[in-house]
């Protein structure tokens, strides 16, 4: 190997080592907030039980709402025809109401 390409990959080799210096903690420290609070730990304790009594265990929007309709399938379709024949549901790509 000749002297240039030696000094080469050694400069390479010390830039890349260098990028490492100016790492920071994996964890975001540097955004942490600090909080200054003048609420003891038992007060802090006793909110949290009360939030978890109170939680519920369902998901959010996880009910289902059932619904049982008494219209006949051929009169549905009838109607959405004639709206859609009247202009009152849009259809196509670039319909606007």
């Amino acid at each position: 190997m000749n002297k240039t390409a030696r000094f080469l990959s050694v400069a390479a080799v010390a830039a890349f080592a260098s990028f490492g210096a100016y790492a920071d903690e994996a964890d975001a420290s540097q955004f942490a907030t600090k909080f200054e609070t003048n609420r003891t730990r038992a007060e802090v304790q006793a909110e949290a039980a009360t939030v978890a009594q109170t939680r519920s265990i369902e998901p959010a929007g996880s009910r289902v709402v059932t619904y049982k309709s008494t219209a006949d399938r051929a009169a549905v379709r009838a109607q959405a025809a004639e709206a859609l024949r009247t202009g009152q549901i849009p259809h196509g790509e670039f319909s606007a109401m």
